[in-house]
């Protein structure tokens, strides 16, 4: 049994789920992992099936019916993770721009060094971003910058989505009043980490565009990151 459960949100990534998954399983520390699929047309979740058999009790799908939001995926996933008795639980994506061999370091933070919440930083000393056009890059940048000024928070990378979070911080934090689905869900979830008092460390990490499959982001993502940041400065725990 590990005490370690990475939840991955998958919608048509059959290029890369498999590598994803052997290189999670092949890490010094024993991670299990969790796919969340919306649906996948492309035949990720057949994928996900056969590799099953091949991990027995470390590898796990729950199934969705259509594509319904990054921020869903992962409140489906947290609850299912808290039921199953796991003490960390992580945020990882299926596509590589999160380096596997990270979680590790993300795990250290959290069950070594006493952090309640770990983020893989592409902003702090140490950590940058590869294979992204400048523009992308700026877009990123400044927004994590505006997150900051308008919600008063120290955190250099707010968008970032490859975290973990201790037990206690997901079981404290109200997952019925958590109201973003997209980018803003990352957002929200630190956001409401810190209104509780929990301690978060940003860990530097390299993040590396998507080589295969198709990127999530839109324009309507974006506008309910932007927009959303307000209202949130209104948020009650």
């Amino acid at each position: 049994m590990s005490d370690s459960i990475v939840i991955i949100p998958t919608f048509n990534e059959k290029e890369n789920i498999e590598r994803i998954l052997r290189k999670v399983f092949s890490l010094d520390k024993l991670f299990h992992v969790l796919i969340v699929d919306d649906g996948s047309p492309d035949g990720t979740a057949e994928i996900v099936r056969s590799l099953m058999t091949e991990y027995p009790d470390r590898l796990f799908m729950e199934e969705r019916a259509s594509k319904s939001g990054l921020g869903t995926a992962y409140i489906h996933g947290f609850r299912w993770s808290l039921q199953h008795n796991y003490s960390f639980i992580f945020e990882m994506d299926a596509d590589f721009s999160h380096n596997p061999d990270d979680l590790i370091r993300l795990y250290n933070a959290c069950a070594v060094d006493g952090f309640d919440m770990s983020v893989g930083s592409r902003y702090v000393k140490g950590g940058k971003v590869m294979n992204w056009p400048f523009t992308r890059w700026l877009m990123s940048y400044f927004a994590s910058v505006y997150v900051r000024l308008i919600l008063w928070i120290n955190i250099k990378d707010t968008t970032a989505g490859f975290k973990c979070y201790k037990r206690k911080a997901l079981e404290t934090i109200d997952l019925n009043k958590i109201r973003f689905v997209g980018y803003a869900f990352q957002i929200e979830m630190k956001y409401t980490a810190l209104l509780h008092g929990f301690k978060i460390k940003e860990v530097p990490i390299v993040f590396i565009d998507r080589q295969l499959g198709q990127s999530k982001m839109s324009m309507r993502i974006f506008k309910e990151a932007f927009w959303g940041v307000f209202k949130m400065r209104r948020k009650k725990i």
